[in-house]
Formats: C-alpha cells, structure tokens, sequence
C-alpha cells in the first residue's frame, strides 16, 4: 500500500505541475480527488503496516496531502472556489 500511495502521489504531483501552465489551472479540479484518494490509500497502509515499514506510506500521504494543499490554494488564488 506504501508503494502504490507514493507512486500515487508522483503522478497527483506532475499532474499539479501540469495544473500551474496558464489556462490548463482547471486540471486542479481532477488533481485535488486523486490526491485525496492517494490519501486515503496512505492512510490505510499506515493502519495495515508494520510500524518499521511505514516510511513509503508516509511519503505518500505527505506527498498527497502537499498536492491538496497547493490545489485548494492554487485554486483559491484563481478565483475558481467562489
């Protein structure tokens, strides 16, 4: 699970580079989900996995959570949440 949420959160992170090109910021609106559930799955694997192998799944969730974060501001600053 660790493995699958970090290269989760790689794709959700060129995907939000790809986001910060003008006129291509509406991919923000796709990227936040998908970083959520990459989330999610971090978020299980850190349940499910030995407390010595945890490093992967806490490199994806944090990686995740830094991809939502950017969004909603990205966002927030675009003018696309009002």
């Amino acid at each position: 699970m660790g493995l699958i949420s970090l290269v989760w959160g790689i794709l959700a992170l060129l995907w939000m580079v790809v986001a910060f090109i003008p006129l291509l910021g509406w991919g923000n609106w796709f990227v936040i989900p998908f970083a959520a559930c990459g989330a999610l799955i971090a978020a299980i694997g850190l349940l499910f996995t030995h407390p010595a192998n945890r490093g992967r799944a806490k490199a994806g969730l944090l990686l995740n959570v830094g991809v939502i974060v950017v969004g909603v501001v990205r966002l927030s600053l675009g003018g696309g949440l009002f």
